[in-house]
């Protein structure tokens, strides 16, 4: 029986900062920068800094299937890529982008809110 690793711990500690910032998120790249920032904390807590991300691995791809991607250079490092297949953590990821995809839709529907906020 092969051992699963769980990244649900890492996940409750991030999660109620990530919805604070989603939430104030005043525009679509607020959302998308919030959400990169998340991401790369993600990572950097779940391999303990054994692995460094740069704000350019992720990208937010809302109107795409699967709506993310991780930059090349870091699917090519194998200790990512072997705990991406044998983990939680795409479930984890999967359940940050969908509230990151969700307020960058509404804020994209809703473009004179962000800009009466901008402009006061």
């Amino acid at each position: 029986m092969t051992k699963q690793l769980s990244f649900s711990k890492i996940e409750n500690d991030l999660l109620p900062g990530f919805r604070k910032k989603i939430g104030d998120a005043e525009s679509t790249e607020d959302v998308k920068k919030f959400y990169v920032y998340t991401m790369q904390g993600l990572i950097q807590k779940a391999f303990a800094g054994s692995v460094a991300v740069e704000y350019e691995d992720f990208s937010l791809l809302p109107d795409e299937d699967p709506p993310y991607a991780f930059n090349d250079r870091l699917l090519a490092i194998a200790d990512f890529s072997s705990v991406w297949n044998s983990s939680d953590l795409p479930h984890v990821v999967s359940r940050f982008t969908e509230t990151a995809v969700k307020r960058f839709k509404h804020l994209e529907k809703n473009p004179q809110k962000t800009e009466s906020k901008i402009r006061m």
